[in-house]
């Protein structure tokens, strides 16, 4: 990179929020994916005059920048494909003004998620997208790739929580968009915006609505003998028109790595529970938890438990939302997939998944988020053995391809970034993924911002291809 450019960025930040030395780097060439990209420079702006800069210079130079938050991505969204300037927003972290008339609040994006929900608790408020792992990610990251969450099932994913965007545009221009109000006429461009993947704008300030708790809470745990059963609840409380404000599903190897690490009091000898949750008025969760309740022991529950106080119903919450640590306690690396398939075809998708893990001699956990049949099954391997790698990927391929068969979608909340770019092909055609480009092109015309992200490389060839093993390794689980 220009030492021009390092110095110039320098005068702007300061020297102590400008990385550039190799040993300083390392860290930045990962995130929870198995990609590996390193970035030429990583830098920390504290506001958002200085982010303008930071554009300013990388246009002046043609380098490329990349936002990224604390780095938790599945999908090498936040890593620098291309090399140039990371533009970290950790230090862009202050929640700015919290309206408890209007149930809204102004943040920075370098908010951690879960923080906001803590800061407004005594007003009765919460931030209600909750991605696993939302303690250590940003909700700058969350606007990136549009993040879920168990409860997106009733209350839905991060775009449905964002009123208006503060947004730098790769040309340095900064731009608002949306409005507070709760229906802005005119385009939905937060809408656009939120999902992008870092291709269109550098967000810096993020108003976003805030959701009354509900009254009462009601938190069960379905265990069953067959995954079979487990999957047909699923399907029979959707159809029964009950709407779950969560239903998540583990499978008996996951549960057993997850009680070995949390001691959430999931039983280890069932081959599947689900985790469900109700809520609202008391006399109304009551009642559908009841309804649940009796689906559940209708297909052969051997046992549905409910959360006695808010202690149980934590402890529960904490296995879930802990069990991709409790998995990277078994193994040196594990790849998370993030396929999506209509809720009927649960019981033949996880079948299916098994006998890929058959065919290629992996362990596939599934752990995923069962009532809007968004997938997460976790591929164990050894990312030091090249041929593992490759069969590992090769795997997560065909679990992909079986989702698209079942009408399904490549990704539901981890993005496409830079690991699923290949697989765009399976899912749309050429015409399709020309008009998105020409989209992200209005605002990103020369393709500094984020490039080598959503698209492949080649236009119009449709062959996907396994990628080699990164030079540096896959990330760590």
């Amino acid at each position: 990179m220009d030492s021009h450019a390092i110095n110039d960025l320098k005068k702007l930040l300061g020297a102590d929020a400008v990385l550039h030395r190799p040993e300083e780097l390392l860290l930045y060439e990962y995130d929870g994916s198995v990609e590996v990209a390193r970035p030429n420079c990583v830098v920390f702006p504290r506001h958002t005059k200085e982010v303008v800069g930071i554009v300013q210079i990388a246009n002046r130079y043609q380098i490329p920048m990349i936002g990224r938050g604390a780095g938790t991505g599945l999908s090498g969204g936040a890593l620098a494909r291309q090399g140039g300037v990371l533009v970290v927003f950790s230090r862009m972290n202050r929640i700015l003004e919290i309206d408890v008339e209007n149930q809204c609040a102004v943040v920075q994006p370098g908010v951690v998620n879960a923080d906001l929900s803590v800061a407004v608790a005594q007003t009765g408020l919460h931030f209600a997208p909750d991605p696993s792992s939302q303690k250590a990610s940003t909700i700058g990251g969350n606007v990136s790739e549009n993040s879920g969450g168990p409860h997106t099932l009733a209350y839905g994913v991060t775009t449905n929580h964002v009123h208006s965007l503060e947004a730098v545009l790769p040309t340095g221009e900064l731009v608002r968009l949306g409005s507070p109000a709760l229906d802005s006429p005119g385009y939905d461009l937060p809408g656009l915006f939120v999902g992008s993947e870092g291709t269109l704008a550098l967000v810096t300030e993020i108003t976003v609505k805030l959701t009354r708790l509900p009254e009462t809470v009601k938190t069960l745990l379905a265990i069953f003998d067959t995954v079979d059963d487990a999957t047909e609840t699923v399907v029979d409380i959707t159809a029964r028109g009950i709407t779950p404000a969560a239903c998540e599903m583990l499978d008996g190897w996951t549960i057993r790595a997850v009680e070995a690490y949390v001691h959430a009091g999931f039983p280890v000898d069932c081959a599947a529970v689900l985790l469900l949750e109700v809520d609202g008025l008391r006399e109304a969760a009551e009642q559908h938890a009841e309804e649940v309740a009796d689906v559940c022991r209708l297909h052969h529950a051997r046992e549905v438990r409910v959360a006695r106080d808010a202690r149980e119903r934590d402890l529960l919450w904490k296995g879930r939302k802990n069990a991709f640590g409790a998995v990277g306690r078994l193994s040196p690396t594990y790849y998370v997939q993030d396929g999506v398939i209509p809720r009927t075809k649960l019981p033949q998708t996880l079948r299916r998944i098994n006998e890929i893990g058959e065919k290629y001699g992996f362990e596939i956990g599934n752990i995923f988020h069962a009532g809007d049949g968004n997938l997460h099954p976790i591929i164990l391997f050894d990312a030091r053995e090249e041929k593992q790698f490759q069969r590992a990927v090769a795997s997560a391929d065909e679990i992909i391809g079986f989702c698209i068969e079942m009408g399904g979608s490549i990704t539901g909340e981890h993005g496409v970034g830079m690991e699923k770019d290949r697989l765009m092909p399976l899912l749309f055609t050429e015409d399709d993924m020309n008009l998105m480009r020409r989209v992200r092109d209005a605002y990103n015309p020369v393709g500094l911002l984020n490039p080598g992200k959503i698209f492949p490389d080649t236009k119009g060839c449709g062959e996907i291809h396994v990628r080699p093993l990164p030079v540096a390794g896959a990330s760590r689980a």
